[in-house]
Formats: structure tokens, sequence, C-alpha cells
């Protein structure tokens, strides 16, 4: 591994904070609950507190849920409620035949507290490992398009670490990739630390460079630097799929299969090639 890439990587260690990915997880949510009868309230306990979960995870889930006596003001993170029921400030609709839209749409409303609602209710993980995926991708995809035109201000750019402190974008890609393997584990309800980590993150350090080789192959095949928007594609389609495989792992045990990399990398290049279209005029502009 070359030297520039090694003193990168130490650099991020330095900067990833498993502890603060693990506090914001444990932040204490607190969840109201409003509706006009029992059979309601109890629907969306069973929503939140699946009798399935284990005594330990639903015990979690039940102490963050509050039925909400009078105004809800702002007491609450968020209010789920019942069809009948006004909708407040912060508050969502409980729709019993689409419970998956309800969690996506919570999660998609709550970016800073998808950590907590994760750990505390279940059914909402695969919403936010889904939401982590897409913002990481697009982040690593942002971030190969922002070094190919080195006149971009780095400041002007929303990553999670300025760009002008890396020397390679091998080594920011895969550090992003590590934050989001400590992320997993938090959505997961898992320990989260480098050491609790240490397989994934291995898996994901020795992957690094076949994600490079393949993007300095596609820029140098096509000229006058068409292959800005490949090269960020594949930044963004093996993020992608890194994130698929990390949900997997933390959900079932087991991570993906050649066959379902080869599928999933193929839909995740077309989706990348798409984000990166829509990213390129506006990071362009700043060059």
């Amino acid at each position: 591994m070359p030297l520039n890439v090694l003193k990168d990587i130490r650099k991020v260690y330095a900067g990833l904070n498993a502890n603060e990915i693990r506090g914001a997880a444990f932040h204490d949510l607190k969840v109201g609950l409003m509706a006009e009868s029992e059979t309601d309230y109890q629907e969306m306990e069973r929503f939140l507190a699946p009798p399935e979960l284990d005594s330990q995870a639903r015990h979690e889930a039940l102490r963050a849920i509050h039925r909400v006596d009078g105004t809800p003001r702002n007491r609450f993170d968020f209010v789920l409620c019942a069809a009948d029921v006004p909708l407040p400030a912060n508050g969502y609709r409980f729709d019993p035949a689409d419970a998956e839209s309800t969690a996506k749409t919570i999660v998609a409303g709550h970016y800073h507290l998808e950590l907590p609602i994760a750990r505390n209710f279940p059914l909402f993980r695969r919403a936010v490992a889904d939401q982590i995926v897409h913002r990481v991708s697009r982040e690593n995809a942002l971030f190969a398009l922002v070094t190919a035109l080195p006149n971009v201000l780095p400041s002007i750019i929303d990553l999670p670490w300025a760009v002008g402190e890396f020397a390679t974008d091998t080594a920011f890609l895969t550090m992003n990739q590590v934050r989001m393997a400590l992320l997993m584990a938090a959505v997961h309800g898992k320990s989260v630390g480098y050491a609790e980590q240490k397989a994934q993150i291995a898996a994901i350090v020795a992957g690094a460079f076949g994600w490079r080789a393949l993007a300095r192959e596609l820029v140098g095949k096509i000229p006058l630097g068409g292959g800005l928007i490949p090269k960020a594609a594949v930044a963004f389609a093996g993020t992608f799929v890194v994130g698929l495989g990390l949900e997997k792992i933390n959900r079932t045990g087991t991570g993906l299969s050649q066959i379902e990399k080869r599928e999933a990398y193929a839909r995740a290049f077309a989706h990348g090639k798409e984000a990166v279209a829509e990213l390129a005029p506006a990071v362009a502009k700043r060059a």
C-alpha cells in the first residue's frame, strides 16, 4: 500500500470517532402516540415494539414510547398519529396498511435521529440503512468529482472531512466506507468500534484498490475528461455495494454472494451515473 495512502488512513482514523457514533445511537428517544381508541394505541405500539422482539429489545422500544395526554408540544422527537387524530407539529400519520412507508417518511424527516430510531425500533432499521448507504455513496461520488476539479473550494462541499486534507481519493473513499461500517453496526444495535468491526473494516480496505483500478481504467478509455462521470459513478457504485453487504451481514450474519455483488453493482453503477450527472454541473460551476 502506498505510503501517502497509509498516512491518509491514519489521519482519518484520528478523525473517525466511534464513541461519537455510539453516543448518538443511545440518544434518549421520546416518541409520542396520539389516538382516540385503545385499539389504535395498541396497534401503533405493536408497530414500534412488535411482540416477536426479544424481551430486552421490546423493553427498549416500549421505554421510548409515550401515550400523549393533551397537546404534545415539544416534548417528543416525533409523534405517531392514528387516522382520526389531527396531525400536530412533528406529527406523522400511521398507516397500518403501509408501515414501510410510514417508517421511511419518519426516517427521511429525522436524519439527526436515524441511529437512535433504528436502535430503538428494529422495523425502522432497513429504512435507516438504505438512507445511510445512499448518502455515503453520494458523498463518495461527490468527492471523486471534486478531486478531479482542483479549483473547487472544499469549504463549499458538504462532506464529512475537508477535501484538501487528503493526498489520495482512495484513502477518503475507503475511510468513508469504514465510517459506514460503524454506522451500520449502530443501526443494528451492535457494539460499535474498530475492534468490533475489524473483519468488515479489513474487507473494505482490501477491496479499495480494486475499485480504484477500475475507475482509472474507465477514465483512461474516455478522452477529454469524459471519464470523470464514470469515475465518480464507480465511487458511488463501489460504496453502494459495500453498504449493501454491511447491511446484510449485520442483519443476517452473512454478506453478499458474488452473484449478488455483481447484480448490485450493475444496478448501482446505473444509479451512480444518474446521481453524478446531477452533481457534475453544480460542481463544475465552482471550478
